[in-house]
């Protein structure tokens, strides 16, 4: 069984106003794969501190991989004279080896009123048992739905187009005379093909029965069900048996909202086993989600 959490920890605060990360080490532990996403290196609102350096030091076994959205010069200079980068993405630990990862920017729309903020997919294979996935850990802009749309499309690009552009390093060695039979990118290549599954995790920012829900897992039909292409997603809190309209993650105004998700390869569907939302977690204004994946 494959453990699998997703959980936008807003840099630790939680609801009580209190920045604490200890919470939120103490509500992943024991997943397989953890996805954060609102992590935190260097910002004055989280005290200065790296916080990736912070959380993969209580998963010292873990492998791990980040991939920030925003970065951008802090105003600090750090011992050795350069400029403190103040970073805010995406971070995925794995017990098992990341085998290769991949960081994507999504599509920014400018803004004079709402904030608008970069977002970013951090892609990671990973074998669990037999089984290679592809996780993509990501963070949708919070504006509206016209700016989500152009990102779930971007998502579902990177992921259809994902063996057509291969592993980073591909190809075949070509031996270079001049050194001496070798070849600098030898060391590079992997035995290892890009892995047809994929689990997409992260929070949203948008409630079901939306177009950018529709987009991932398919609209519905009138003659039932929803028209979910074989090589497309699942929505892993739906398959695990949970209500579409239930399952609250978070709140937009005040009103309970389920935010956050686990979009899983429709060829794994029947590999869900449960999921769940963490409803007692308190180190964020979202919760965490759960899902079990049998092997």
């Amino acid at each position: 069984m494959t453990k699998i959490v997703t959980y936008n920890i807003q840099f630790g605060q939680g609801r009580d106003g209190k920045i604490n990360l200890g919470r939120i080490i103490d509500s992943v532990k024991g997943a397989d794969l953890i996805a954060l996403q609102e992590v935190d290196r260097f910002w004055p609102r989280s005290g200065e501190i790296d916080q990736v350096r912070e959380i993969i030091n209580a998963f010292k076994s873990y492998d791990y991989a980040y991939g920030p959205g925003v970065d951008q010069a802090g105003g600090e200079i750090d011992h050795a004279g350069r400029p403190v980068r103040r970073q805010f993405g995406n971070l995925l630990l794995s017990r098992q080896p990341i085998v290769y990862c991949r960081h994507h920017l999504l599509p920014k729309s400018a803004s004079i009123g709402p904030l608008s903020i970069q977002r970013s997919a951090l892609e990671c294979a990973v074998n669990f048992g037999d089984t290679p996935f592809r996780f993509i850990n990501t963070h949708l802009t919070h504006i509206n739905s016209e700016t989500r749309v152009p990102q779930v499309e971007a998502l579902l690009r990177i992921h259809h187009d994902a063996a057509h552009e291969g592993v980073p390093v591909s190809g075949a060695i070509e031996v270079n005379p001049l050194k001496d039979g070798g070849n600098y990118w030898e060391e590079g290549l992997m035995d290892f093909e890009v892995p047809p599954h994929a689990v997409v995790l992260g929070d949203f920012n948008s409630v079901p029965h939306t177009p950018e829900y529709e987009h991932m897992v398919g609209s519905l039909s009138p003659y039932g069900g929803r028209v979910t292409h074989p090589l497309g997603f699942v929505d892993a809190w739906v398959y695990g048996g949970g209500d579409v309209d239930a399952g609250f993650t978070s709140d937009v105004g005040d009103v309970p909202a389920r935010l956050d998700y686990a979009f899983v390869s429709a060829t794994l569907r029947n590999r869900i086993q449960k999921c769940w939302v963490d409803e007692l977690a308190e180190g964020s204004d979202h919760q965490p989600v759960w899902v079990e994946l049998s092997d």
